[in-house]
């Protein structure tokens, strides 16, 4: 299988500072995957070099086939959507009057627009102007903008911000929906429980360096993280902290909430010990199971970057 985003070797430098240093990474058809880190990482960099933006120092760069910063780049950009961080369209405009702006840009049916508008939550105000707009109005219509044409790669940089929690749902059925279709969906988003249920995948940058990459449960594998293990008794049965207080495995470590309450902080490699022990425990009637999040990995796998690799520019 082709990669429709395809990196070998990729070095990025303006100067003498390397905004990305040899970055390996292929992107399938119908994933999606979160980019992740710090201001500074290198994120922006990476979805400059995908739009063409920029082209690499070193290594080379493919996206749906061909590099975007040649003559692919026409044919690339009407197949690619792109939802920068912040948005901004002519405020004298409405909201349908953009959108059928992008669609000539793009070339692609006007006929579409109403459906798009409908589908992100403006059909209501596809008449009004956009200076009128909230700020989650406009995010919404760059979302629109960026599903123009049904797009094969749609990258998203902070789709959510401006966004409340009902709309922020709707956005990630849109992006499930997508997926499904077999869109590829590359994100960056510094709200990470936000992401953590859609992603297939997420790449870790830091220093312009590729720090992780893989699936949730390949991240976790690799940073052997404790699972924390809740547990709950009957209030009758006696203090529950007290009977689980002879744990042989010193790893172990118990914080009791209440008498019939605890949490343990367990290695992975204990996880199918701890929970026999649980469930023989007498009185025992709830045990959760809580694996390290995405944001654990993240802090996890950024803790070693310097002062000056978490910058505030990219």
């Amino acid at each position: 299988m082709t990669a429709v985003i395809d990196f070998q070797g990729v070095t990025r430098r303006d100067g003498g500072l390397a905004r990305l240093d040899a970055l390996d990474l292929k992107v399938n058809e119908g994933e999606v995957m979160a980019l992740l880190g710090h201001n500074g990482a290198g994120k922006t960099t990476t979805m400059h070099l995908i739009l063409g933006l920029l082209s690499p120092s070193e290594g080379r760069v493919a996206v749906l086939g061909g590099a975007p910063d040649g003559a692919h780049a026409e044919t690339l950009r009407r197949r690619l959507g792109y939802l920068p961080e912040n948005v901004s369209f002519y405020e004298q405009l409405s909201g349908r009057e953009v959108l059928d702006y992008f669609a000539r840009l793009k070339r692609v049916e006007r006929g579409q627009v109403g459906e798009l508008l409908d589908r992100v939550g403006l059909g209501h105000a596809a008449e009004r102007r956009v200076k009128t707009y909230s700020k989650g109005m406009r995010q919404r219509l760059g979302l629109a903008q960026a599903l123009l044409g049904d797009p094969r790669l749609l990258l998203l940089d902070e789709p959510t911000t401006g966004l409340d929690p009902a709309a922020t749902r709707d956005f990630y059925d849109t992006v499930r929906g997508l997926r499904d279709r077999g869109c590829t969906v590359l994100l960056s988003s510094h709200v990470l429980p936000g992401v953590e249920p859609y992603i297939d995948r997420a790449l870790i940058l830091g220093g312009g360096r590729r720090l992780a990459l893989g699936s949730l449960a390949e991240l976790r594998e690799e940073a052997a993280l404790p699972i924390t293990v809740r547990a709950r008794s009957h209030g009758t049965d006696g203090d529950l902290a007290e009977r689980l207080a002879d744990w042989e495995d010193p790893r172990i470590e118990t914080s009791a909430f209440n008498g019939h309450e605890v949490s343990l902080s367990i290695p992975p490699d204990a996880k199918l010990a701890v929970l026999r022990r649980l469930t023989d425990t007498v009185g025992v009637e709830d045990i959760e199971l809580l694996p390290p999040t995405l944001e654990h990995l993240y802090t996890h796998f950024s803790a070693g970057l310097s002062p000056q690799q978490r910058g505030d520019s990219e």
